[in-house]
């Protein structure tokens, strides 16, 4: 499976450039593809800012233009914040990666297009793409920075293509307290803080305890933080005998 390839088209900053490199590779994207860069190529700004993710920036192709940077690809998404009159398919990050997933899946190549700083991908640029990204964002100010929206796009290939079922394992894992465990967690917490004379006035109790008891189910406790819980408890109580306070 190739991963897509992430295509900056005229970048402006080698900064901005480094940047994306460690967006890219935080979601283990390494295709990285230049366009034209306005300050040549390599780009020691570049490097310094990619803080690690330097491989990135090593096999990263240099292209002329933006047809030979997508002459391999199968399907190229564009992004962009702007209206156009070129009638597209419109997608947000999350649908695009989604689209993307199934793609790479079948033995496809995808390009992401991502415009130059100062005002983003031309419309003749975007006529060569399949479809467009836009991000859901405000739109009174609707500009990315160029590393933002790499890292955007990053994310969400990454959420499409780490099995759910990874997590799912982690948690599996964990072992989680039990209803009468948490209980139990709460009639110890009870038992202290009405030595403590928390509970008051009469009249809220209920409400009270009603809240603390909504609040300890709702937490999700493992077996392990329930026992840290009584410890902790058990503690306070000791040092507040040995005090003659309890």
């Amino acid at each position: 499976m190739i991963p897509p390839a992430f295509i900056l088209v005229r970048p402006q900053m080698g900064e901005n450039i480094g940047a994306a490199a460690r967006a890219m590779l935080n979601f283990g994207l390494e295709r990285m593809r230049i366009v034209a860069p306005r300050d040549g190529w390599p780009n020691s700004a570049a490097v310094a800012l990619a803080s690690g993710a330097g491989r990135v920036l090593d096999q990263a192709g240099l292209f002329p233009d933006v047809q030979a940077a997508i002459a391999d690809c199968d399907f190229v998404f564009a992004t962009t914040a702007r209206g156009r009159e070129l009638t597209k398919p419109i997608y947000t990050p999350e649908a695009a990666m989604d689209h993307a997933r199934a793609l790479v899946a079948a033995g496809k190549k995808v390009g992401v297009l991502f415009g130059p700083e100062r005002a983003g991908l031309e419309n003749e640029d975007v006529v060569l793409a399949n479809a467009i990204v836009t991000v859901p964002v405000n739109p009174e100010f609707a500009s990315l920075n160029l590393a933002q929206c790499v890292l955007l796009m990053g994310y969400e290939w990454r959420r499409q293509t780490v099995p759910a079922e990874a997590i799912v394992m982690e948690m599996a894992r964990t072992e989680m307290a039990s209803g009468i465990e948490v209980e139990k967690l709460g009639d110890h917490f009870e038992e202290r803080l009405e030595a403590a004379g928390f509970f008051f006035p009469e009249a809220k109790v209920p409400g009270m305890k009603a809240s603390l008891r909504n609040m300890w189910s709702r937490l999700g406790l493992t077996k392990a933080e329930v026992q840290t819980f009584h410890g902790m408890l058990r503690q306070i109580a000791y040092q507040l005998r040995k005090q003659g306070d309890l």
